[in-house]
């Protein structure tokens, strides 16, 4: 495809204001994988279980609810669930995701992002696709 001044243009701009997290989601940089993982360890072992996750992907959920009727749609989620996930996110097909399947996604996100069944998520793991996407979820 060939760019003209103006596609050119409009893809810059889109790439100029994308935002903080699509640096931190789609870099494999040790660093920002460490900077995350700072941001969704509170207990500071060095990894992210489970629960860790899913208070992460709660207080998202709640900013990404801005108009507040507990269920997000896929303009207020922003491409964070891929169009394949969303099938599994959405089991009732209703177009939306309750706080409640949105947790439970989070879980199917975890479960692929630890390929070691060691229950927790370290910063190698989130270095990887899978943990990348995990990260989608839980990180505004």
């Amino acid at each position: 495809m060939k760019l003209t001044p103006v596609k050119t243009f409009t893809l810059a701009s889109l790439l100029a204001i994308s935002s903080p997290l699509a640096t931190v989601v789609t870099s494999a940089s040790p660093a920002l994988a460490a900077s995350a993982l700072q941001t969704l360890d509170p207990d500071k072992d060095g990894t992210v279980d489970l629960n860790e996750a899913k208070t992460a992907a709660s207080a998202l959920f709640d900013k990404l609810d801005v108009n507040h009727d507990g269920t997000l749609d896929r303009k207020e989620l922003k491409d964070r669930i891929s169009a394949e996930d969303w099938k599994v996110a959405d089991p009732d097909n209703d177009k939306t995701i309750s706080k409640d399947e949105y947790l439970a996604f989070v879980e199917v996100a975890f479960k692929r992002a630890n390929p070691d069944n060691d229950g927790t998520i370290d910063a190698k793991e989130l270095k990887t696709p899978a943990g990348r996407a995990l990260l989608r979820l839980l990180i505004k």
